[in-house]
């Protein structure tokens, strides 16, 4: 059943026959752009604690004497608790107020940085990590969902086009001031500084959202049914995945039994999947809606960014890795090399936003191409070129891939909710998001275990530098095929489509 609501568009009806409340109120474009920076600002904060807390790890370690298994805990459980809460809260922002669950969201952001920057001791930053995860699962859902909302059209395109290169620079600088903080603060006080600063960074937020954002929907007095079985099955599908890949450090330490782990994962998505299309033949909303991956523009577009977010997280961090333990840079020099990156990525993306109406799909293809040269362009220079002159090689070839990057990441992002309707825009959104997650973990997991793997397989047999060297082209060949994976769906996509507009 279908009511109409009052811009044309149809909102669904869930158990009980009672309607979802989707029914959009006018929003001049002055109040939609306040909304969209409010939006972008916080997805900022949240993508920017992803990567500035990386290079505080080795620091972490020596002031709160953890041991390994607690330092990756405090990078992966961030990135596990993030994304079981993605999917559920992109849901409940779809049937219920965005407003309230960015304010909840970010309220809780804020106290759990408190926490991790007070931490005494390194289980209760393992606690603080997790619970900024779930934070962070909470209010990023309720991003893309606000601004599938407020944007249609070219205008949608624009959008996108600044939101990526927002999040292209907070991802890129995201290394760049963690290693800032650390050389300003010192070695024992550094690291607390990357989550004190998001304490005022988190209450402008909320200001932002108080007093900036848009009502767009009428809440409904109803209650909504989540559909406890379908979470409960998501989440074990979720960590049963994601655990293996977490705990991967390619060290001969490593415990193989966690690879067990994807069997009970072939398990859980088969209940999950039977679950959901059982819950949905008995008339109810479930968890998640898999008829949207019959739309074409959604699963590729889906399975693209899983596939581009698999190869680019996993490019920075051993490129990182090796600067600092190849060739000794400082951390903040080392994660300086990427600020090319992120100024280019910047300017493409809002180029790209703008010709997606216009080119579509191809805008993504040749995107790929620029992003795949990039990562080649940084394999033969760690190779082949004088070691004094690396650094300054790999920010130059940074600036390349992070063009390409910005014509992949916000076009695909149009492009991938060009067809969900605006009530669905928050858990279409938050897949989208999971999938990058997922991706981020499965492919650090890749390419650390290959770069150490060989660390330990060679050292003693060559000098250092080869064995770094021979490390990262080995990290970097993970990161290529999975980047190339991106290219083949991108351009399956357009000949199946053609160039297509949106």
């Amino acid at each position: 059943m279908s009511i109409p609501t009052s811009d044309g568009r149809s909102g669904t009806t869930p158990s009980g026959g009672v309607p979802t409340s989707t029914r959009s109120i006018p929003v001049s474009p002055a109040a939609r752009w306040r909304a969209f920076w409010v939006c972008v600002s916080v997805a900022a904060l949240t993508i920017m604690d992803l990567t500035k807390v990386n290079v505080a790890v080795p620091v972490i370690g020596d002031v709160l004497d953890a041991g390994s298994t607690e330092l990756q805990l405090i990078v992966s459980g961030f990135v596990l608790t993030f994304g079981l809460t993605l999917v559920p809260m992109g849901r409940l922002g779809d049937q219920r107020s965005r407003r309230m669950l960015f304010i909840v969201g970010l309220s809780l952001y804020t106290f759990t940085s408190i926490l991790c920057a007070v931490a005494p001791s390194a289980p209760v930053l393992v606690v603080g990590r997790l619970l900024q995860g779930l934070a962070a699962g909470i209010q990023m859902p309720q991003v893309l969902g606000m601004v599938q909302e407020l944007f249609r059209g070219k205008e949608r395109g624009r959008a996108f086009g600044l939101f990526g290169a927002t999040i292209g620079i907070a991802t890129a600088f995201g290394p760049t001031l963690g290693g800032l903080l650390i050389a300003l603060g010192g070695p024992q006080d550094g690291w607390r500084l990357i989550f004190w600063m998001n304490v005022p960074l988190c209450l402008l937020a909320i200001a932002g959202v108080i007093w900036l954002l848009p009502t767009t929907r009428h809440a409904s007095p109803h209650p909504v049914a989540l559909d406890p079985v379908g979470i409960l099955l998501f989440a074990a599908t979720v960590v049963s995945l994601m655990w293996p890949f977490l705990f991967t450090t390619g060290a001969p330490t490593d415990d193989p039994a966690r690879w067990w782990l994807l069997a009970a994962f072939v398990l859980f998505v088969s209940a999950f999947i039977a679950w959901e299309r059982h819950y949905a033949a008995r008339g109810k909303d479930p968890l998640v809606s898999l008829p949207m991956f019959k739309i074409p523009s959604f699963r590729n577009g889906t399975l693209l960014q899983t596939a581009y977010f698999t190869g680019t997280p996993a490019l920075f961090l051993v490129t990182t890795l090796f600067l600092q333990i190849g060739l000794g840079l400082a951390p903040v020099y080392a994660g300086m090399t990427s600020i090319g990156f992120a100024l280019a990525s910047a300017v493409t993306s809002w180029i790209g936003g703008n010709l997606v109406a216009t080119h579509g799909r191809i805008v993504v293809v040749w995107g790929m191409v620029g992003i795949l040269l990039g990562a080649g362009g940084l394999m033969l220079t760690a190779l082949y070129a004088d070691p004094e002159w690396i650094p300054w090689l790999m920010a130059a070839v940074m600036t390349v891939a992070g063009a390409g990057g910005g014509f992949v990441i916000a076009p695909n992002q149009t492009l991938t909710l060009a067809d969900i309707p605006v009530k669905e825009g928050g858990l279409a959104g938050s897949i989208g998001q999971l999938g990058q997650r997922v991706g981020a973990s499965v492919g650090t997991a890749v390419a650390l275990s290959l770069f150490y793997a060989t660390i330990y397989r060679e050292s003693g047999s060559h000098d250092d530098l080869t064995v770094y060297q021979d490390a990262y082209e080995y990290g970097m060949i993970a990161v290529a095929v999975f980047l190339g994976l991106a290219f083949v769906i991108a351009v399956v996509d357009l000949s199946t489509r053609g160039r297509g507009r949106v």
